[in-house]
């Protein structure tokens, strides 16, 4: 069952459904510039107040709990009553209010800081949880202390909707518990360090996990890839799995890192926003499958005109507004190294890791390896997805949240090497033998 459909079941449960019904199916345009950044139309009912902000937050949780501790979402006695309908008609630049279980908040202020950019004002006068059970890593301590310094009141018994439904997750597979967690939904685990030096190829169970959404649910037999080539004739074909396999089969060994890999080390020096990685968000394996070039010649592409065409990548998986996940790299560094791959450490991929086709960057950061891949396009314009215009972009050590400008700042396309010391473990007890300790790495 999808989010939009949760939504509505829920508020057809209740009342609100006249009050509700013409926000949730006004569409909207996205903007490729910016990620997260729409215009001025909604897409859905609800979308996600975000993580904190490092920087012009922090004032704001000065002002957290000055009524005590109170449990984000918690009922208070000392705060006004709103029902449903007052707050929907919060909805704008000039006055926007969210609800969460039963608290109501004015985020009007917050609304410039916001790090996914304008995706938060299709939450105007809604209720984020659905949001929040899809994007779990944003149920910490820091980001409920936020939300609470902007509390105003109380949302009516009444309207108050149950969304804690877990459809959306149910299907999620199951997962090594040697992995250490940072996030359950979506699921987000990193490799210990001392069983990542075990192996040169790192077992399947134990390849770090990094997702951005649930896990889709794919039928193996009907997935289909689908390969555009936009040109003034634009080419398109469709592949099975089976029609794949009739291409010349390549083996190619090769790590795939987090961007983010250590941001842990990076905090101890300036603050930064992410998950936080130890050195365990890098994992290497043998993939197989089908070259990337192989598939575009089939499909007509002139290998004469490559220079300034992108590769857009897309994958299965959806955020709660319905978006699919996208990302792209120049054609000319794609072209003789991206592997279209079925197979990793010769079993089929893993669900985790892509099942049943996912593309494989050697030497990119492992997002523009994307995974449950559905479709290449082969254009002038690089992907207009928010992941890839709002995020994976480089900065100099100066730049702030506050002061990053991410359309116009370089997308990474390439990791420099880096080495950590696995064992011992940081903060670990050492045994000295014969004035040596022995180190890996």
């Amino acid at each position: 069952m999808s989010l939009k459909t949760l939504l509505l079941r829920n508020l057809i449960r209740h009342s609100k459904i006249t009050n509700f019904a013409p926000i949730l199916i006004q569409r909207q345009s996205y903007n490729k510039n910016e990620r997260h950044y729409w215009t001025s139309s909604r897409n859905t009912a609800v979308a996600l107040l975000a993580s904190v902000v490092i920087g012009s937050a922090v004032k704001d949780q000065e002002n957290v709990n000055k009524k005590g501790n109170v449990e984000a979402g918690e009922k208070r006695s000392d705060l006004p009553t709103f029902t449903a309908e007052e707050v929907s008609k919060h909805d704008s630049k000039k006055s926007f209010w969210v609800i969460y279980k039963h608290g109501v908040y004015d985020v009007t202020s917050f609304l410039p800081s916001h790090p996914g950019g304008e995706q938060i004002f299709n939450a105007g006068g809604l209720s984020i949880e659905p949001f929040w059970n899809v994007y779990g890593m944003h149920k910490t301590k820091e980001i409920f202390e936020l939300l609470e310094s902007y509390r105003i009141g109380n949302l009516h018994d009444d309207d108050v909707v149950d969304h804690s439904d877990d459809e959306f997750w149910a299907k999620e597979p199951y997962r090594d518990k040697r992995l250490i967690v940072k996030t359950a939904k979506p699921f987000n685990a990193e490799i210990p360090p001392k069983l990542q030096v075990e192996h040169f190829n790192t077992p399947n169970e134990l390849f770090y996990v990094r997702q951005h959404m649930p896990v889709p649910d794919i039928n193996e037999n009907e997935h289909k890839l689908t390969v555009t080539i936009v040109g003034k004739t634009t080419k398109v074909k469709e592949f099975t799995l089976k029609d794949l396999r009739k291409f010349k089969p390549v083996a190619v060994n090769a790590a795939l890192m987090c961007a983010g890999n250590r941001r842990s080390e990076m905090n101890k020096v300036k603050p930064v926003k992410g998950l936080s990685w130890t050195t365990g968000a890098i994992s290497n394996a043998e993939w197989g499958g089908v070259l990337l070039r192989d598939v575009l010649l089939h499909c007509g592409l002139d290998t004469d005109n490559i220079d300034d065409k992108h590769v857009i990548l897309t994958g299965a998986d959806t955020d709660a507004t319905g978006t699919q996940f996208s990302t792209s790299l120049p054609l000319r560094d794609a072209l003789d190294t991206v592997l279209l791959a079925t197979h990793m450490n010769g079993a089929p991929l893993p669900p985790d890791h892509g099942r049943p086709l996912r593309a494989v960057a050697p030497g990119a950061p492992a997002v523009r390896s994307v995974k449950w891949l559905q479709s290449i396009t082969i254009s002038t314009e690089e992907s207009s997805s928010h992941w890839h215009q709002r995020d994976y972009r480089s900065f100099n050590p100066s730049t702030t949240w506050e002061t990053a400008d991410f359309p116009t700042a370089p997308p990474v396309y390439s990791l420099p090497v880096t080495s950590a010391i696995c064992d011992p473990e940081d903060g670990e007890t050492v045994t000295v033998k014969d004035g040596h300790i022995e180190v890996r790495g």
